[in-house]
């Protein structure tokens, strides 16, 4: 197998271990220079769907509520994200962020934080007709839905539940309320949905909608995941080339994790993340933070930081912000998952947080 050259120098058998002292910085930076700003928290690890690739029919044993960090803790850590650490962005993920109760009120406090920060929710859409003003007028900037079909049969086999309807009614009141650019995250699997690439592309350019198609990655509970099985962005490419002119977008990529391409010369496009076969780590900004308060400095990680125990111990906000800073600092050059000796995180996807 060949590695994927990821934009850094290495040396076999570092894995990224910092070798010289942290520069004298507030922000989250790394040995390889890079600067986290983009915060993703986990709000709960529950889900109302059981999406194949996710986690199995059953569902999984949640954390006990104790273990959930509380809206303070949430809020405290996420102004000292802000006001210490310097992140600017913050996503509200999962789980499924709406099944938190309270939600519209946190998402307030949230944007209430000075320098007020960028807030977008990942979500599964299902309950989002019923609260996308409230959650616009709490201050949400925007949303992302996970949406992998438009076929309602498709969808029911996926998620096993038959919920495709309440999904576009969500998406569509998100529009309605302001929620925009309504951003749609499409995984495809080989043999269940990879024929719907083209349908689902055309419904998001009617409606207005982002369309991102993802690799499917190492991240289910039952660690099923078979490389021969994901459909890679060179196929997805390949599927939409077949109905559709892409063209590459003329805004630079920076830290953004897709690849985006106009349709048919725009103004709609297309994005493909290619998180397995076109690795964006040399130009990761994020840092995440998970429903029971530990720390992450990758998706893929197996290191972690509680900080949970600092703020329940009574730690003040420079020796959180310390533990912080430290984890990033050791963060790795890359995911490794196309090295040898790869190991796929214990957690979850569900219970990271996307």
């Amino acid at each position: 197998m060949t590695a994927v050259d990821l934009g850094f120098p290495r040396v076999p058998g570092t894995r990224g271990v910092p070798s010289a002292p942290r520069p004298d910085t507030p922000k989250l930076v790394d040995t390889f220079g890079r600067v986290a700003t983009d915060l993703r928290v986990s709000l709960t690890d529950k889900c109302n769907l059981r999406c194949t690739y996710c986690m199995p029919a059953e569902g999984l044993d949640w954390m006990p509520g104790e273990q959930v960090l509380s809206d303070e803790e949430l809020i405290r850590l996420m102004r000292i994200a802000v006001e210490t650490l310097g992140v600017t962005d913050i996503r509200l993920t999962g789980g499924e962020p709406m099944l938190r109760p309270g939600l519209a009120g946190l998402v307030s406090q949230i944007t209430a934080l000075t320098p007020r920060p960028r807030v977008s929710m990942t979500t599964n859409g299902i309950g989002l007709a019923k609260r996308a003003v409230a959650l616009a007028e709490a201050g949400l900037d925007r949303i992302n839905v996970s949406l992998d079909t438009v076929d309602r049969e498709t969808f029911e086999k996926i998620t096993r539940r038959d919920r495709l309807p309440q999904v576009l009614a969500g998406m569509s009141a998100a529009r309605d309320a302001g929620l925009n650019p309504v951003k749609v995250n499409a995984v495809l699997m080989r043999g269940i949905n990879d024929d719907q690439a083209v349908p689902l592309l055309s419904y998001c350019l009617e409606q207005g909608y982002h369309l991102r198609f993802i690799e499917q990655m190492p991240l289910d509970a039952q660690h099923g995941w078979d490389r021969g099985q994901m459909i890679t962005a060179d196929e997805i490419l390949g599927m939409l080339g077949e109905a559709f002119t892409l063209s590459p977008f003329p805004a630079k990529r920076g830290g953004a994790p897709a690849e985006r391409w106009l349709v048919d010369g725009g103004p709609g496009d297309v994005g493909v993340i290619g998180s397995v076969t076109r690795p964006f780590c040399a130009a990761c900004e994020r840092t995440r933070l998970t429903a029971d308060g530990a720390v992450r400095s990758c998706l893929f990680s197996n290191d972690e930081t509680d900080l949970r125990s600092l703020l329940r111990s009574g730690a003040p906000d420079e020796e959180v912000a310390d533990a912080w800073r430290a984890t990033m600092w050791g963060k790795l050059a890359g995911h490794e998952i196309n090295e040898a000796g790869f190991a796929q995180p214990i957690r979850p996807m569900s219970a990271i947080g996307g």
